[in-house]
């Protein structure tokens, strides 16, 4: 691991959930109910297993440089496709989290706004790595100049 996420360990597994806005239902409105669910997980769960996490709505755009389906001009999903991404020392902490009181009436409220019901999906992290200082930079392209054609 590289850093990327603070304390992280290297068997620790990554869950997401990927959710559909019904209709009548706004990103304000998934924001709202999804940050009184966050601060419930890091209030009760950052010493039993959370690590941390993110929420990333859809933003349209699809990458027609690192697509091979099509060329897609926009996502049909814009606006109205979240994923809550969090990262966890082990699963058995994580499952306790959502059978926990405080957590399960606010991810019922979630769960209301999602057309797609929800899946949790966990994956183990296999790498993680953030962009390099200039330094980094620097020495990175001198070893590969140096070295690539061995």
């Amino acid at each position: 691991m590289s850093g990327l996420i603070a304390n992280f360990p290297s068997d620790g597994f990554v869950t997401v959930n990927r959710m559909i806005l019904k209709p009548e239902y706004t990103v304000d409105d998934l924001q709202e109910r999804v940050a009184f669910l966050c601060e419930n997980v890091k209030t009760y769960h950052s010493d039993t297993g959370f690590i941390g996490g993110f929420v990333a709505l859809n933003s349209g755009f699809v990458s027609n440089e690192g697509s091979t389906i099509g060329q897609a001009v926009e996502s049909p999903l814009k606006g109205k496709e979240a994923l809550v991404v969090t990262f966890w020392t082990d699963m058995e902490n994580h499952e306790k989290s959502h059978r926990s009181e405080t957590f399960q009436p606010l991810f019922q409220r979630v769960l209301e706004l999602c057309e797609n019901g929800n899946e949790e999906i966990a994956y183990s992290m296999l790498w993680s790595g953030k962009a390099y200082d200039p330094d980094e930079i620097a020495a990175a392209r001198k070893a590969k100049a140096q070295y690539a054609a061995a």
